[in-house]
């Protein structure tokens, strides 16, 4: 078995090369293997050498520790915050490789068995089998912290049943393993201590063939009863429909209080009260995102995320994101003060600027690809047939 170490101070990416078979191991335990750029472009790196590599023929992915990958590096983000466009590197990169394995060309794997959260679910969700556990975590929280869903998330949260993509992106509402195979979020749940056989069992069928990769998978997999608490239980997903489903943040908000009033729906309260401790920028951008990209391509969602991570870093209209990262992991008081404090406070033609196109030199240039890998798992879900 060939093994390649990318080493910067800590090694970041462990590759391993076994026949056709190739594994990626995310390797920042201490750090939840968040994504930094030593990560990026390594993955950018291995990816496209064995897209173009006919002895590879199935890529594994996995984390290592108790996290698959908690989201991006909010630090790298505070610190190059003085600069005159933070981060744009790393940014460009990361939208780069989301569209890369979406559009991948052999067959991916992902076996997730921790915190998979933000950016770092777009390392799960596109796979051609995402593969989860008991322990595994999924949320996209990015609008507690100033920041709007991205990484591809405005494609593939509007593109679930109803308007749960909305409930997931506005409230950074968790969801289990058994939860993300029931919304279509993943493709099979696996109990944790079998993983390691599953993976074994990959690697020894030396093939990327999907009739032969899936029968593997399927024998190692149990059938999903989610909880009679879950949020996607039948007297639940109504609920989030009709509240996520109107028109503006506000209405979603007075909504949701109407439907707390009632007797046995006291499961609202958290997500309520996560909405209303939430940057109010954040959550227009959000909406308006996760809105928009129910009818845009793959191509058109990335770039238009880059244009709002990137007007968002230079503070256009807020500077809300660098107070979230700084009360969550600077001063980690858990008090940010968001300016405006209030969504009636936001000018909404300000929030549109955030959404215009680059000059054509600054834009995010993909491949207007639409065969990409993850076009909604919801169809053949249990998510219908559910508790």
């Amino acid at each position: 078995m060939a093994q390649e170490i990318v080493k910067a101070g800590e090694e970041v990416v462990l590759t391993e090369e076994t026949g056709r078979v190739r594994l990626i191991t995310l390797n920042q335990p201490r750090r939840l293997n968040v994504i930094s750029s030593d990560m990026v472009a390594s993955l950018a790196k291995f990816l496209e050498k064995w897209e173009k590599d006919d002895t590879a023929a199935l890529v594994l992915f996995k984390g290592s520790g108790r996290a698959f990958s908690a989201g991006g590096d909010l630090k790298m983000f505070y610190d190059g915050r003085m600069s005159k466009d933070p981060c744009v590197e790393v940014v460009y990169r990361m939208y780069w490789l989301c569209n890369h394995i979406h559009t991948y060309k052999k067959t991916l794997v992902a076996l997730v068995d921790g915190i998979s959260m933000g950016g770092g679910a777009s390392f799960m969700v596109p796979m051609k089998f995402s593969v989860v556990t008991e322990k595994t975590v999924f949320a996209t929280p990015e609008a507690s912290i100033g920041f709007h869903t991205d990484c591809g998330f405005s494609y593939m949260l509007p593109r679930l049943q109803g308007h749960l993509g909305e409930f997931l992106g506005l409230t950074g509402a968790r969801l289990s393993g058994k939860e993300l195979v029931a919304a279509g979020l993943a493709t099979h749940f696996v109990p944790s201590e079998k993983l390691p056989e599953l993976e074994k069992c990959l690697i020894g069928l030396n093939s990327g063939e999907v009739n032969a990769v899936k029968p593997v998978i399927d024998e190692w997999s149990i059938s999903c009863q989610i909880d009679e608490n879950s949020i996607l239980n039948n007297a639940r997903l109504p609920v989030i429909d009709e509240c996520f489903s109107k028109e503006s943040v506000e209405e979603i908000i007075v909504s949701l209080e109407v439907e707390a009033s009632k007797e046995g729906n006291g499961w609202i309260a958290p997500f309520l009260k996560s909405l209303k401790r939430s940057s109010p920028t954040s959550l227009k951008i959000t909406l308006q995102s996760i809105r928009e990209g129910r009818k845009q391509s793959l191509a058109e969602c990335l770039k238009k995320e880059f244009r709002i991570t990137m007007n968002i870093l230079r503070i256009m209209i807020s500077g809300d994101v660098y107070e979230g990262i700084r009360a969550l992991t600077i001063d980690k008081d858990n008090a940010p003060k968001w300016e405006p404090s209030n969504l009636e406070a936001i000018n909404i033609d300000k929030i549109n600027e955030v959404f215009l196109p680059f000059k054509e030199d600054l834009e995010l240039k993909i491949p207007n690809e639409e065969d990409c890998r993850w076009q909604g798992k919801y169809e053949g879900s249990s998510y219908a047939n559910s508790v």
